[in-house]
């Protein structure tokens, strides 16, 4: 399946390199719809990550064509399940919680993440129903004894969602139609591709290993693995000297760090569940969906190496968008009405 690609080129948004496929084929279409970043395989230099003041740029419609495949969304109230799996703080718990009840918080400060969800909402199935508006908190399940160790597979990921739905002890609902299970690991847990091309991906279980066809997305913490490539802008990788970090918004750079993730990974659960839906491309197996041709932008004038136009708190803290009682930096996502990515910060709303 495909990867998700930040900070592209800004004359190539569709990704032209999905160099992690081969590895794991146990199943031919198994692999699930990936997230990495920031530039992977790529070599800045000065000029690549020089922003043209001339150039306005959050995607262009030249390339893309995105398309519906006829397949489910997500029209109905949404439920996220997290699934902690290792060792969380409270106060990592708190942010990411406060950060998937923001999506329904229609009272939020503007920019909001309600606001950013409001481009997800504009997708629509067959039947003209949008993208709930609704986007509920559910029951979590916590698994701090890594019931399937330190290192998991693509197919142990399926299986630590099994655990969760079949517990003798206060299982997660099983929700198949509305349901999104989301698996968060711990910082010191390392997954298939993790930190190499992979910050999170989704996909859906198989009836053979989990018992349900159930959408689910696995992110990781990457604080003390991979922060210059999956907490990036907080945390700078080795191979862009002179570039500082900017301050995260909740004083923890990796769980910061997953929330952009995070949103990427459920507003396309929300609108491709069963990859079958919402993507561009001819070929299901390498989908390009709407998270994916907004990778890295962040605000106004976003591309190529440039995030856009964020905003500075008083703190000296970086974000985009408000919360319900916090701040969050997130990317932006495809607008397939006006053809280019959007969000609630853009600086022409």
């Amino acid at each position: 399946m495909p990867h998700i690609s930040l900070h592209r080129r800004p004359v190539v948004p569709v990704p032209a390199f999905f160099c992690f496929l081969g590895a794991f084929l146990f199943f031919f279409f198994i692999l699930p719809v990936n997230g990495w970043r920031p530039w992977p395989n790529q070599k800045p230099n000065a000029t690549e990550l020089i922003y043209g003041g001339s150039k306005k740029y959050e995607g262009s419609s030249e390339f893309v064509h995105l398309k519906y495949h006829m397949g489910p969304v997500l029209t109905a109230n949404i439920t996220v399940y997290p699934i902690w799996y290792g060792r969380w703080a409270k106060a990592q718990k708190r942010i990411i919680r406060d950060f998937i009840s923001s999506f329904s918080a229609v009272n939020s400060k503007p920019p909001s993440v309600a606001g950013w969800w409001k481009t997800v909402q504009l997708y629509t199935d067959q039947t003209g129903a949008n993208i709930s508006r609704n986007v509920h908190l559910g029951d979590e399940k916590n698994d701090r004894f890594y019931s399937h160790g330190k290192s998991l597979t693509r197919l142990s990921v399926q299986s630590v969602i099994k655990s969760a739905v079949t517990a003798r002890t206060r299982p997660l609902p099983l929700n198949p139609k509305n349901g999104v299970y989301l698996l968060l690991t711990s910082d010191d847990v390392y997954v298939q591709d993790f930190c190499q091309n992979v910050c999170g991906f989704h996909y859906f279980t198989f009836p053979s290993i989990v018992g349900y066809t159930l959408p689910y997305a696995w992110v990781g913490n990457s604080a003390k693995l991979c922060p210059g490539i999956c907490a990036y802008p907080f945390s700078v990788p080795n191979y862009m000297p002179g570039f500082k970090p900017v301050k995260s918004p909740n004083n923890d750079v990796g769980v910061d760090g997953m929330i952009s993730v995070i949103a990427h990974e459920i507003a396309e659960l929300s609108t491709n569940p069963l990859v079958n839906a919402w993507y561009a491309g001819q070929d299901p197996s390498f989908p390009v969906e709407i998270a994916d041709l907004c990778e890295g932008i962040y605000g106004t004038g976003g591309g190529g190496s440039y995030t856009g136009q964020m905003l500075n708190g008083e703190d000296g803290a970086t974000f985009n968008m408000n919360g319900l009682r916090r701040r969050y930096l997130v990317q932006w996502v495809w607008n397939h009405i006006l053809n280019y990515c959007s969000g609630p910060n853009a600086l022409d709303q």
